[in-house]
């Protein structure tokens, strides 16, 4: 069995607020549950206007299918509009890890 994880750092659009920064990272972040069956929250830059970061987290019985699954999610990130993805940071980890 097969984790991984994905952190994105993301730089919002033209907004000003907080409330603004929620309006746009709460549906990202249901789109990426949704549409890839992943654990996804804002997990920093939480007291930010315009960054956010975003994790996403899967498991899959093989490495191959943790990193289509992935790449798919940073490919979302990547194509929104009103994001730009900064940067991304992956871990892979095994049931043979010790």
């Amino acid at each position: 069995m097969f984790t991984g994880a994905l952190t994105a750092d993301l730089l919002l659009g033209d907004v000003h607020s907080l409330k603004e920064k929620r309006s746009l990272v709460r549906p990202v972040v249901a789109e990426l549950r949704r549409r890839y069956a992943v654990a996804a929250a804002e997990v920093g830059d939480t007291d930010l206007h315009r960054r956010a970061q975003v994790g996403v987290a899967t498991v899959a019985g093989d490495a191959a299918q943790v990193g289509e699954v992935l790449d798919a999610c940073e490919r979302l990130l990547a194509q929104r509009p009103e994001l730009t993805l900064l940067s991304t940071h992956r871990q892979l980890f095994s049931t043979d890890d010790s």
